[in-house]
Order: structure tokens, then C-alpha cells, then sequence
């Protein structure tokens, strides 16, 4: 049995159907659908303190768009398992880099380059 997230305002009991998150570096207070799973550093909110929120001076309020509160959708679901198989893929190889043209049999370590002299 699933419980049932209440907002997180003080004396207010009703059902969450919103969270809240900060962005600090933006300035901005995210008000988007219900997480999944209650995360400690957010805020369920319910319909009234959600549409009633307010943000310091200075920073934006980004509401997001709410709109099954059933659960992810199939598009939400096909999204995340395109990123999941993005970030699987192993990374190219950098391409080897040819020594600069007129070091005659130079051997390279790292930055540095060793020159044979002629002499």
C-alpha cells in the first residue's frame, strides 16, 4: 500500500501534488510535477501553496508543467532510456596526434620533445 505524501507546509494536510526544488546557483525555485520518491531536499507542496509560492527577491519561479499525475509516460519513459543508452556508449578514442613537420626522429614525452642532433 502506497502512503499518501501530504503537503510539507506546516499545518497543512493536504494530499502533495506538486515539488518544490532549488536551483542556487540560478536564482530559481522549480515548482514541477510530484517526484517519484520523496527527496530530502525538496518540497511537496499541494495545489493551494503551490500556485500560492513566492521566491526571494532576485530569483525566478519556473513552474513546470503538470500534467497526468498517474506516472511517468511512455515518452517520459522512452527519454529516459535513450540517456541511459547515451551515456552507456563508451567514448571515442582521441585520434593520435602526428608529430610537427621537421622533427626528424623526435621522441615525444608528454609536452616535451627530444631531438637527435646530427652533430
Amino acid at each position: 500500500m502506497a502512503l499518501l505524501r501530504r503537503c510539507s507546509r506546516t499545518a497543512c494536510g493536504r494530499p502533495a501534488t506538486t515539488t518544490l526544488t532549488y536551483v542556487y546557483a540560478d536564482q530559481t525555485a522549480v515548482v514541477g510535477p510530484l517526484a517519484t520518491h520523496a527527496e530530502p531536499h525538496a518540497y511537496d507542496l499541494c495545489d493551494l501553496h503551490s500556485e500560492r509560492l513566492s521566491a526571494p527577491r532576485g530569483w525566478e519561479v519556473m513552474r513546470l508543467a503538470v500534467d497526468d499525475r498517474s506516472g511517468p509516460t511512455s515518452d517520459d519513459l522512452l527519454a529516459l532510456a535513450d540517456a541511459v543508452r547515451e551515456a552507456a556508449q563508451p567514448r571515442p578514442a582521441a585520434a593520435p596526434v602526428a608529430p610537427p613537420v621537421g622533427t626528424r626522429d623526435g621522441v615525444r614525452r608528454g609536452h616535451l620533445r627530444s631531438l637527435r642532433s646530427d652533430a
